[in-house]
């Protein structure tokens, strides 16, 4: 049994418990645990913002760009080691996670010509499916999905994550490119990287990764671990504002296989000549497209250093130590009031959220925003997912937000919950 006692002392004796106060809590009574779509506000990016705006683009105008310029090379550096295992040179903070997903499988799909067929899963985030889609229809390619998906009538017999056996079924020398999600956006499950990104590339197929769900709360190791070509946001457990850059990582041996399939001037050798003809540069420059959000950039160093002053193998435990307290309170509360956990008991299996299934999940959802403080997500099929977002999220916050969650289930209250006019779950 899990007490609020025990979540103490796991806040007593957590080695990350002083973050809590580097972040903007405007409401100490409620208990955010959806992290994992948009994480707090660092208070550190506030001054850095301010302090930019008066006596950087304010003070310098225009000449601050020598300040600026390479700005997506040094910003993607501190996230490659603060959260991905990745050396210098390898990441670029710019741009949207698609927009960044997209020219990175069509950079990989060129860079294996003749071939035909792209594998994904049907679990995938949905921009991601859909990309493929178009990719496949502009090129007239073959676009195989692995039916993992968590349904109405799959319910119990997926977790979403495919193993390598799974994929061995659908790799042949026709594949170009095999792209899965790091962690499930749905259920949480966590893929093994280096044995999929191993079994795509002996048949000579490259492999992408998309990390948002994973980046600052799983443990990454790209260089480690062989991954050729990733990209992720960094506003979720990254705590870098809604809608900030995102990022992309192509590893120094693969770079110069690919070719950008954006020629942005950003990427032209001898930049300021402003010549005709496009030249693409050397190294991870040769992929950026355009001018970085500068705004953006500084938020994303803010809270990507306090990342790596926190150390993601410790952010990593306590989401593992988190999601299993919140495993063990499903068991003693939530399931016997008709819920079902779609997420891998086994925390290596996991990332940072947990889903719970429940037919009334929707208003469930809805009810505790509204009634009980407590700020989950709804996801498709009848999910409730949960996170702890391990610098900001405490233990004892966690535990409060579950006993809520049992409490108004068993109430009933959410029964009368109008769904509606919600544009937003």
């Amino acid at each position: 049994m899990v007490t609020r006692e025990d979540a103490q002392a796991l806040d007593a004796n957590d080695p990350l418990r002083q973050y809590k106060s580097q972040f903007l809590i405007a409401d100490p009574s409620m208990c955010y645990l959806d992290g994992n779509s948009l994480g707090r506000l660092p208070k550190a990016t506030q001054n850095v913002l301010t302090d930019f705006m008066v006596n950087g683009w304010g003070a310098k105008v225009v000449d601050g760009w020598a300040d600026w310029i390479d700005m997506a090379e040094t910003v993607g550096d501190v996230i490659g080691r603060a959260a991905l295992g990745a050396a210098p040179g390898q990441v670029l903070a710019q741009d949207t996670t698609s927009v960044n997903f997209y020219r990175a499988c069509r950079a990989a799909i060129s860079a294996r010509p003749g071939r035909k067929t792209i594998i994904t899963d049907a679990a995938n985030f949905p921009t991601d499916r859909y990309i493929l889609e178009g990719i496949a229809d502009e090129l007239g390619l073959n676009l195989v999905m692995i039916q993992n998906e968590i349904t109405s009538e799959s319910l119990g017999t997926t977790d979403e994550r495919v193993t390598v056996e799974q994929l061995e079924q659908y790799l042949n020398d026709d594949v170009a490119l095999v792209t899965l999600s790091v962690v499930a956006y749905r259920s949480g499950a966590l893929h093994d990287l280096k044995a999929l990104t191993a079994a795509a590339r002996a048949h000579g197929a490259l492999f992408v990764w998309d990390a948002s769900h994973a980046v600052g709360a799983v443990d990454l190791q790209f260089d480690r671990d062989g991954v050729d070509i990733a990209v992720g946001c960094t506003y979720k457990y990254g705590n870098s504002g809604p809608g900030a850059p995102a990022w992309v990582y192509f590893s120094k041996s693969i770079q110069p296989e690919l070719d950008t399939p954006i020629h942005g001037w950003f990427a032209q050798r001898n930049q300021f000549e402003m010549g005709q003809g496009f030249s693409q540069i050397d190294g991870m420059r040769g992929f950026q497209i355009a001018s970085p959000s500068i705004i953006g950039l500084l938020s994303i160093q803010t809270a990507f250093e306090i990342i790596e002053e926190a150390g993601i193998a410790n952010i990593n435990a306590k989401a593992s130590r988190g999601t299993d307290m919140m495993i063990e309170m499903y068991d003693e509360w939530l399931a016997p009031l008709g819920y079902t956990l779609l997420t891998p008991r086994d925390s290596s299996l996991r990332g940072g959220h947990i889903t719970l299934h429940h037919p009334d999940a929707g208003q469930i959802a809805r009810g505790l925003r509204l009634h009980k403080n407590v700020i989950p997500d709804f996801r498709e099929p009848n999910g409730i997912r949960v996170s702890i977002s391990p610098l900001p999220t405490s233990y004892e916050e966690v535990f409060e937000g579950f006993e809520r969650i049992r409490d108004y289930t068993a109430s009933g209250d959410y029964k009368s919950i109008d769904l509606s006019g919600s544009k937003v779950t």
